[in-house]
């Protein structure tokens, strides 16, 4: 049966809704950044760059670094917009987008993010680099999803347990990310950990101007956590999501951190640029090895 015009939207050129990406623009390795302007300070390292657009927060550079065709592209802040690039970007390489119907063999798309985030544990100090080896939902968007057989429940239970999760909040959902990913990015100068996504910045991640928490304790419950290797390294608004729908998808991602603050000991980076720079870098060199 063909996708609905109302469920799969197109523009007149043929491009999906909100990236305006038709299927040729994009490689099979994709890099997610949050912020519009991180694009070019990715692409200026490439060799050259076949294709550019953008629309609203979603900017798209697609183009060759050392050989690799790789594709940018901002995501813009939160799970929200998450849900809305990765599905767009599995319709672009899974759907037909004349018939309106599932392609019968399917693309898996190489994910990587890299973004910056906070530190939960004073041991992860600013200006160093993360992998996210699971993300732990603590915004409840996965929930809309059909999510058995992606999360952990025996490590969700005891977090669970742990901070006296209320009730009336969605249930944390608990990922693991590419281990075919990972294996390139990993080295002795990049630390590991769980990072928790957040459904926004302020409130959701503990922080306090003028509104009342409702758990006012939830980050010291948060670095606290210790359950067998398991640990919450970071907090940030991407991860999880990025990790559970890539698993529902069929595609490999992993979130690369640039820790950026300290929210233990309340330091900030003295120079926030330079480490994403690095990152950067650190990414670029080996994702041509993928």
């Amino acid at each position: 049966m063909s996708i609905k015009d109302s469920e799969l939207i197109l523009n007149p050129d043929g491009s999906v809704y909100h990236l305006n990406l038709r299927p040729e623009h994009i490689s099979d390795t994709i890099i997610f950044v949050g912020d519009q302007d991180r694009v070019e300070k990715i692409t200026t390292h490439f060799e050259s760059i076949e294709f550019t657009t953008q629309k609203r927060e979603f900017k798209t550079q697609t183009g060759y670094y050392k050989d690799r065709r790789i594709t940018v592209i901002s995501t813009g802040i939160g799970p929200d917009n998450i849900d809305i690039v990765l599905n767009e970007l599995d319709a672009l390489v899974n759907i037909d987008l004349e018939t309106r119907k599932p392609k019968q063999n399917l693309t898996s798309l190489n994910i990587i993010r890299i973004g910056t985030s906070g530190s939960l544990q004073a041991d992860i100090p600013v200006d160093s680099f993360l992998i996210s080896t699971h993300g732990l939902d603590v915004n409840g968007m996965l929930h809309f999803y059909q999510i058995d057989g992606i999360n952990n429940p025996e490590i969700e239970d005891k977090f669970i347990e742990h901070t006296g999760w209320d009730k009336n909040k969605a249930r944390p959902i608990i990922i693991n990310n590419s281990a075919y990913l990972q294996k390139y990015f990993e080295s002795d100068i990049v630390l590991k950990g769980m990072t928790g996504t957040a459904g926004g910045f302020y409130g959701p991640q503990g922080r306090v101007l003028r509104l009342p928490l409702q758990d006012a304790n939830l980050n010291s419950k948060l670095d606290n956590f210790s359950y067998k290797d398991f640990r919450i390294t970071n907090f940030e608004m991407e991860t999880s999501v990025i990790y559970g729908l890539s698993k529902l998808l069929g595609h490999e991602a992993l979130s690369l951190n640039a820790i950026i603050a300290n929210r233990a000991n309340g330091t900030f980076s003295q120079n926030p640029k330079q480490t994403v720079e690095h990152l950067i870098m650190y990414a670029l060199e080996r994702i041509v090895n993928i």
